[in-house]
């Protein structure tokens, strides 16, 4: 491939940091790296490929001569530096929320919808962690019988939020077993031995931007307006991995066993399930494999083509970091 000159915006986050340890990972084939995020973070030296680099401070003029441009630094950022970045001739992949449902970017997985990459105009949209690895575990499913309605329930971890989220789920946990005080300040409760039904914004509707934005991102990956989907969406007291109980009513009958052989010959998916020797995916499981991994596969009696689901992965990696430089790949 190509040499490419490659900038990394919020290069000091949860997710920043994870790109730049995949581009060493896979070899990306960059001739120079720029990283990049606040003046607060500007200074800090990270090592890639066995060089060290200074992050510097995001400026418009630092997309000068970059090829492509890798965001993950909040929606607020990337709506004022993205056109700036395209202006300058870098092709932006963003992981906020700010181009998502954008007619005139593609929202992209790339095992799911690789064709939608050649129809951008300077911005690719990198979807929610948790409809990345939902609409992964769906697509062979869907592309052999179709699916008529969703029904998943998110139980998501604290990295989803940031480093700050995880630093207080461990510092809450080190307080409560020393008995002291317990603070919330990034969640609006405790987080520690608890389970939060309340992630992003409410809305009129009772509904969450979080569930809101599975609901409408999967329409528009999956080219598919018609699919019925409802989310409730848990944040509880996990550092690393999302997992999602799904439910689907297909168009047509698809066993279990089809089911299973559909997802293991699909790429980025791994079925463990094998019940009876206690074997099923869990959020730890996703520290060691970029795959989605699904099982408790079965079939749901109550209506006439369901199945049940559950569907773990690593939300800082697949989630958001790899599937972003696996857009990348793609687009070169």
């Amino acid at each position: 491939m190509e040499k490419l000159n490659v900038a990394v915006v919020g290069a000091t986050g949860a997710v920043g940091r994870e790109m730049v340890s995949i581009l060493e990972e896979r070899d990306f084939p960059f001739a120079d790296l720029k990283l990049l995020a606040t003046e607060r973070s500007a200074g800090t030296v990270i090592n890639c490929k066995g060089e060290e680099y200074v992050v510097e401070v995001t400026t418009p003029e630092s997309f000068e001569d970059v090829d492509i441009a890798l965001f993950s630094a909040g929606g607020t950022a990337s709506k004022k530096l993205a056109p700036e970045a395209v202006k300058r001739g870098a092709i932006v992949i963003d992981n906020s929320s700010a181009f998502r449902m954008d007619g005139e970017v593609p929202l992209v997985v790339p095992e799911v919808n690789p064709a939608d990459i050649s129809k951008h105009n300077g911005i690719i949209a990198n979807p929610n962690c948790s409809t990345i690895q939902m609409v992964a575990a769906l697509k062979p499913i869907y592309d052999q019988v179709g699916i008529k309605r969703i029904v998943v329930s998110t139980y998501q971890a604290v990295s989803g939020t940031g480093k700050d989220a995880m630093d207080e789920l461990q510092e809450q946990t080190r307080a409560i077993l020393a008995g002291d005080e317990v603070k919330a300040e990034v969640y609006p409760k405790q987080i520690t031995f608890n389970a939060l039904p309340h992630i992003d914004v409410f809305f009129d509707d009772g509904y969450t931007k979080e569930e809101l934005k599975m609901v409408n991102e999967t329409k528009k990956i999956m080219g598919d307006e018609e699919i019925k989907i409802t989310a409730t969406a848990v944040r509880i007291p996990v550092l690393i991995g999302h997992a999602e109980s799904v439910n689907i009513e297909t168009n047509a009958q698809l066993t279990v066993e089809e089911a299973k052989k559909a997802l293991d010959n699909f790429s980025g998916v791994r079925v463990v399930d094998n019940p009876t020797e206690l074997v099923y995916p869990v959020q730890l499981d996703t520290e060691e494999t970029d795959d989605v991994l699904v099982g408790r596969i079965r079939k749901d009696d109550t209506i006439e083509n369901g199945l049940n689901l559950w569907v773990v992965a690593n939300n800082l990696r697949k989630g958001a970091a790899l599937n972003t430089i696996q857009i990348a790949e793609k687009l070169i």
